[in-house]
């Protein structure tokens, strides 16, 4: 990583070249997320990242990513915009946030944001999370550049759920279908009705300001919708995801089968009902399977994290742990193993695994709910198993054990969505369709 540069003066950025009049002049496009690859490997930061760098590819384009590092110096003195990485790429440090409203308390914001705005003069903010930065700042861009045209990726449902987005209830983690101050007091007692209902009122202030709205899922897109997200204002588009590797070697079974799980390691991604289902094919002395675990838990909290090792201490020889590892080596990774497993016991959305597995040609099995049901189709790209239910995945990998034909099938027939294919070039024309209405 270099040397953090700090931010061009005011004069360097409102020093833009105005092209010769039979010019036609190039897109002006802002890509901003709540963090950057660089920082933290999450689903939303990798898809505006790769957003981010097929536009710089294209000639009619000129881009530029925002990012945050949460994990900063931010009570440094000094500037809160930085440029550690290139200078086509930003990082705000944020300070005080209040994550019931996503309100940003950081008095030096607005004024900074503003004037980053002014000086880059976009024709289309395309914003992947508004946490970190805060629903505010649909305001400051409005402000900044009137005439610009704001859009978002919704990844999950944080505006309409307090639960981290997750619409699963709190403690016991079930499924929950629609919010209400009622409802999610329940979750959380410890604030009130009242509490909910502005909350909602005051992130829908904000929310209007955005002129249209992406959901990588039609899954997630109707929760919206229905949640009070203009139809009109809504288009799905599948997240712009890295180029595909070269092809992989026709996969054989030539020892145990490998279902490997990749990403975030929680509760809600489902580790729990892939541990369990280890135990059972254990008691079972199925022992043609392995399940192999790359991935991180040490962004969880510390109760979750103590209980992960402790299940993985306690673990049988069918469960292997590899820990984290870094974008460059995913698809190495998954290529190493029979099938991708995502347990997940929340909606998810468009997890970025299902991507990367596509793109790799290895058979997904997923949970039947929400954006994995919908990108993952049974008995196409992979196979579902009832939510939560450990017992029908021991059912479905012992059955697998025992005739992995269908797997290799499916691995050797497998193509990536068209819709993945050419989710580039359906954001230029989602740009250049704002931009026209405007």
């Amino acid at each position: 990583m270099s040397a953090k540069r700090k931010l061009s003066d005011s004069g360097a950025l409102a020093a833009i070249a105005q092209a010769p009049p039979d010019v036609p002049r190039p897109l002006r496009v802002v890509v901003a997320a709540h963090s950057h690859p660089e920082v933290s490997n999450g689903g939303a930061e990798i898809a505006a990242f790769e957003l981010f760098r097929g536009l710089q590819a294209e000639a009619e384009c000129e881009a530029w990513f925002l990012g945050c590092d949460r994990d900063g110096e931010a009570d440094r003195p000094g500037a809160i915009l930085s440029q550690p990485f290139s200078d086509r790429e930003y990082l705000y440090l944020p300070r005080a946030f209040d994550w019931f409203k996503f309100a940003n308390r950081d008095s030096r914001f607005p004024a900074e944001i503003e004037r980053l705005f002014a000086g880059l003069a976009p024709d289309v903010v395309h914003f992947h999370h508004y946490i970190v930065f805060g629903v505010e700042v649909f305001q400051h861009l409005r402000r900044a550049v009137p005439k610009c045209r704001i859009l978002l990726t919704l990844h999950e449902y944080l505006a309409i759920c307090h639960h981290f987005g997750q619409m699963v209830t709190k403690p016991h983690r079930n499924l929950c279908y629609q919010s209400s101050p009622v409802r999610c007091q329940r979750c959380f007692p410890e604030f009130g009705r009242s509490d909910f209902f502005l909350r909602e009122r005051y992130i829908r202030r904000f929310l209007d300001l955005v002129d249209g709205f992406i959901a990588p899922s039609r899954f997630l897109a109707e929760r919206y919708i229905a949640w009070g997200i203009p139809a009109a204002k809504m288009t799905v588009l599948e997240n712009v995801s890295p180029a595909a590797p070269p092809a992989a070697a026709a996969q054989t079974i030539d020892g145990p089968l490998r279902i490997g799980f990749f990403g975030q390691i929680s509760g809600l991604k489902g580790i729990n009902v892939l541990l369990d289902a280890a135990e059972i094919l254990l008691e079972q002395d199925c022992a043609d399977v392995t399940l192999e675990i790359f991935g991180d838990y040490r962004g969880q909290p510390p109760d979750f994290q103590a209980e992960f090792l402790d299940r993985l201490q306690k673990a049988g020889r069918n469960v292997r742990f590899h820990g984290p590892y870094d974008r460059q080596r995913v698809d190495r990774l998954m290529q190493s193993v029979h099938a991708v497993l995502i347990p997940s016991i929340w909606w998810e959305n468009s997890p970025v695994v299902i991507q990367e597995a596509l793109r790799n040609h290895r058979p997904i099995i997923c949970s039947d709910i929400g954006g994995m049901a919908e990108k993952v189709r049974d008995g196409v790209d992979g196979f579902h198993f009832p939510v939560g239910s450990p017992v029908a995945l021991a059912a479905l990998l012992r059955r697998f054990a025992a005739n992995p034909e269908p797997l290799l099938r499916r691995a050797a027939e497998m193509q990536a969505h068209p819709a993945q294919e050419n989710a580039l070039q359906a954001h230029l024309r989602l740009y250049r369709a704002q931009c026209a209405a405007g």
